[in-house]
């Protein structure tokens, strides 16, 4: 059965790198993914899937179904959005395509295209050797900014599903059972009352007053929150010229935490500090809330499943020439920053990598416990149906996040390497999901253990809305 995913994967290579670099041409941003959705969504439905386009009210969005008969069912996520500005051509120095376009400095277009070529491999096994069950690929926008999954999963997208397949590209050859920030974000629009700034002050209402009192209740919230809370936030708008009470102010937040019921309590205090600003400053306000999303449940035995075909298959080697291109790229890699990023990551022997470019080893969880700064929608998609996100080396050691470096890496033969591999990773681990039962039972009490009796409840309220006008200036 592996054989004959790998053989389809192998022969069809030229075609999966293809639907890459086509999505990495694309790079379009979130909920914008037109051209990319309709590309793959295309391939999944000549491959014979059933497509539903346009799902879960966003244009972009899309599902394949293939079915053969009773047994699991399988799904495996694919992105598609790329990041704003960060347009730049597959060479080892900066160089935009476009000045202030889009690029893939995620590696999405690796992650969807992978997601397509992994389900039509599993497809393809089914089918000769009559393996009863059924498998779904999802095409996902706007994971930046925690959308796109977060209105699929409220929309029952991954009801029945038995378990869920997805990679990210990353700088290592694991997967692992660490964790993620829950989060919301959301916006405050602040009212009062323009006035002449020094002739008629006290007849103004100033917005930008209430903008900067909630900021600083917040900053002195900070002492008395968990030590692994995180707010930030940008003042969109603050008034017009300073001789003019502003009548307006917009603030735009992310409060995330470990858990969601601590960002849920977190965020019920910077409601009362809104309050608390409109007291002081006489102003009105309204809460505009975005998105949220929450902590990812991890589960062990689906990243065990996951490292032990790694090491079935066998970890990419890269060759002298993409070892010269990283030669290139480390020029514009600051080591030190290298090494803090390696030691914060609790990678085995981070110290032995000062001078290596690529860590072509297969690790075994080293994450187990931790709880990553950063949020993603595949967090909820965890929390309905047990989920694993694995990576596979795909970046240069020290490449920063959403960079240029990525993005180049990403359109070349470094990114197609991982491309490949996590696909036959993704084609061997639901392989073996669809055809032992008792594995995908471990996976599921798995699961059921650590929901620990807690019950998933969109974070975003059931009249909202996907904001599909969120980016279109950007």
């Amino acid at each position: 059965m592996k054989e004959t995913a790998f053989q389809w994967i192998d022969e069809n290579e030229k075609k999966i790198i293809e639907w890459s670099d086509k999505a990495w041409e694309f790079a379009e941003l979130g909920l914008l993914e037109f051209k990319t959705a309709e590309y793959l969504s295309g391939v999944t439905e000549k491959a014979g899937f059933k497509v539903d386009r346009g799902v879960a009210e966003m244009p972009s969005a899309f599902m394949g179904t293939w079915s053969n008969g009773k047994g699991p069912t399988i799904g495996i996520l694919g992105e598609l959005d790329a990041l704003a500005g960060l347009s730049q051509k597959a060479v080892p120095y900066k160089e935009p395509v476009k000045e202030g376009a889009p690029g893939h400095g995620c590696g999405h277009n690796i992650y969807g295209a992978g997601a397509v070529a992994a389900a039509i491999a599993l497809k393809t096994a089914m089918e000769e050797h009559n393996i009863g069950g059924t498998v779904k690929v999802y095409g996902c926008p706007a994971e930046e900014t925690l959308v796109g999954k977060i209105w699929m999963v409220r929309e029952g997208l991954f009801d029945g599903v038995d378990a869920v397949l997805a990679h990210h590209p990353g700088s290592a050859n694991t997967a692992g059972t660490g964790s993620s920030n829950a989060m919301n974000s959301f916006k405050v629009h602040f009212y009062g009352r323009t006035a002449h700034s020094a002739g008629d002050p006290e007849n103004g209402i100033s917005a930008l007053d209430a903008v900067e009192l909630m900021s600083n209740g917040v900053n002195f919230m900070r002492e008395h929150v968990i030590e692994k809370a995180r707010v930030h936030y940008i003042h969109e708008e603050a008034g017009g010229q300073p001789n003019v009470v502003p009548a307006y102010a917009r603030t735009w937040y992310y409060n995330r935490a470990p858990e969601r019921a601590q960002v849920d309590e977190i965020y019920d205090w910077i409601m009362d500090i809104v309050k608390g600003a409109n007291l002081m400053a006489r102003t009105t306000s309204k809460v505009q809330f975005l998105t949220g999303c929450y902590n990812k449940l991890p589960n062990k035995v689906l990243a065990d499943l996951v490292v032990s075909k790694m090491r079935d298959i066998g970890a990419p080697v890269h060759t002298k020439e993409e070892l010269k291109f990283a030669d290139k790229m480390a020029e514009s890699i600051d080591i030190d920053k290298k090494m803090n990023s390696l030691q914060k990551s609790n990678r085995p022997d981070w110290q032995k990598l000062r001078d290596v470019h690529f860590d072509e080893r297969i690790l075994d969880d080293y994450r187990e416990g931790m709880v990553g700064a950063g949020s993603t929608d595949v967090s909820d998609v965890s929390w309905v149906t047990p989920t694993i996100e694995f990576s596979t080396t795909t970046w240069v050691l020290g490449s920063p996040g959403h960079s240029w470096q990525i993005v180049a890496q990403n359109g070349m033969s470094i990114g197609h390497k991982s491309l490949m591999f996590s696909t036959k990773v993704h084609a061997a681990a639901g392989l073996e999901l669809l055809t032992k039962p008792a594995l995908l039972q471990k996976v599921k009490d798995e699961w059921v253990e650590r929901l620990a009796g807690r019950v998933y409840k969109s974070p975003i309220p059931a009249d909202l809305k996907p904001p599909l006008d969120q980016l279109k200036d950007a």
